[in-house]
């Protein structure tokens, strides 16, 4: 399954050579200890700069990204503290009852927000400034970041193409990101994915912690190491999405929406919380924060759902379908129609509201793209609009998603810039009725 990366993304983007991709990650190595050393330093004066260069809005008591959709059960706040969900429980492998999807993001959106008021408390008594840079951090971070710039145009050109949209410092941590991202999804769908076992991915994470207390593994890690100590990213979102790759060794089928939703969530919605804290909320912007990472949420989900939908025949011929049981069930279709391959009216009435779906979740994100800056805009519409075209290419391919593949091409990819960056001119909303 192909991995919904960050809010920039390329619909048609593959992996050419996946083993020397993941090869070249020990490229660069030489400069680790010198990264090591000033990773620490370098992280207190880089949190210096959140303050002066970038004006986020965070209002930690009204943070609150989460998504609620009728197909996934009846929720309501009260007091933002108490979350009622009437969902049902989902049970883990284990046979443990585990919480809903719902208050499962929930829950991480609570803790995310914690780490930003605990960070806006932290640079507001700091009196370094800004400017400050040690001796010979910046050539050995332009690096790093620089390898992680290359990775990124190399196997994602359209992705890299909207970073260059971007201020420098947001692309560099951009890329950052995608590159941990793009490795953690190569574990389950590159070329070694057969060899990967439960315990790979625990020496994964492990790493991952290394890279938060500023011990990175090679020059990629060092350059995610200080993008965290740059911007308040909480590390549970990167424990989450390798806890997607831990489904996907093991669950090939999902019940109901529900336990889809939460793949989703791990997969690609933590994308979209990961990157709101660096693409910024606009200074004039009156709506809420909590408003403005449901829509980075709503985005990341969209993304996954179209990534599912147009991978349907891909998926199958691994033996897995990411499609709701029950709703097949409902709809008179079973595992055996989806490996038969088979364009059916029964399958084009199921995609229809599949699509529906996918579309509802694309419609919620637009309502945030105008809240980010100014700089981050247009990129973030070029991904939306460019993506949601897939959906329009299933319907054109007359919903044989088992063996054609919908894609965005080039011209229709052009046709899109003008209008992403006309709609990124919309100024923010000058109203907070924006929910």
């Amino acid at each position: 399954m192909s991995l919904a990366l960050l809010w920039v993304v390329s619909p048609t983007s593959e992996v050419s050579n996946g083993a020397g991709f993941l090869n070249s990650f020990r490229d660069g190595n030489r400069i680790l200890f010198s990264l090591r050393s000033i990773a620490r330093k370098s992280n207190f004066i880089c949190k210096c700069r959140l303050k002066k260069d970038r004006k986020y809005r965070w209002n930690s008591s009204s943070m609150n990204p989460y998504l609620r959709y009728s197909c996934l059960g009846s929720s309501i706040l009260e007091n933002r503290s108490k979350l009622s969900v009437t969902s049902t429980m989902l049970a883990c492998s284990a046979g443990e009852m585990a919480l809903s999807s719902e208050q499962k993001v929930y829950n991480m959106v609570l803790k995310q927000a914690a780490l930003v008021k605990r960070q806006l408390k932290y640079t507001e008594n700091l009196e370094v400034k800004p400017e400050i840079v040690l001796p010979g951090s910046l050539g050995l971070l332009s690096e790093a970041y620089g390898r992680c710039g290359e990775v990124c145009a190399e196997y994602a050109k359209t992705f890299h193409l909207g970073t260059m949209l971007m201020t420098p410092e947001r692309r560099k941590a951009i890329w950052a990101m995608y590159v941990w991202c793009r490795r953690t999804d190569e574990l389950v769908d590159g070329p070694n994915a057969s060899h990967i076992t439960p315990a790979a991915l625990d020496r994964w994470e492990a790493r991952l912690e290394g890279i938060f207390k500023w011990h990175p593994f090679d020059m990629l890690d060092a350059a995610l190491s200080h993008t965290v100590s740059t911007f308040p990213v909480d590390i549970q979102l990167f424990r989450d999405m390798i806890e997607g790759m831990r489904m996907d060794l093991c669950k090939s089928r999902y019940k109901n929406f529900e336990e889809l939703y939460l793949y989703c969530y791990y997969v690609a919605g933590t994308v979209g919380l990961m990157s709101v804290p660096v693409m910024g909320i606009a200074p004039k912007s009156r709506a809420t924060t909590e408003s403005v990472y449901n829509g980075a949420l709503a985005l990341g989900i969209a993304n996954q759902l179209t990534n599912i939908l147009r991978d349907v025949g891909e998926d199958a011929r691994r033996g897995r379908i990411y499609l709701p049981q029950d709703e097949l069930a409902q709809a008179g279709l079973s595992d055996e129609d989806i490996f038969a391959g088979t364009v059916t009216d029964k399958w084009r009435n199921f995609m229809k509201q599949q699509i529906k779906r996918a579309r509802k979740f694309f419609n919620d994100a637009e309502k945030a793209i105008t809240e980010l800056s100014s700089a981050s805009r247009w990129p973030v519409w070029a991904s939306l609009l460019l993506y949601r075209q897939i959906l329009d290419e299933i319907e054109a391919n007359d919903y044989n998603n088992f063996t054609k593949r919908a894609y965005v091409n080039k011209a229709k990819k052009i046709g899109a810039l003008p209008i992403a960056y006309a709609k990124s001119l919309i100024p923010p909303s000058r109203t907070n009725a924006f929910k």
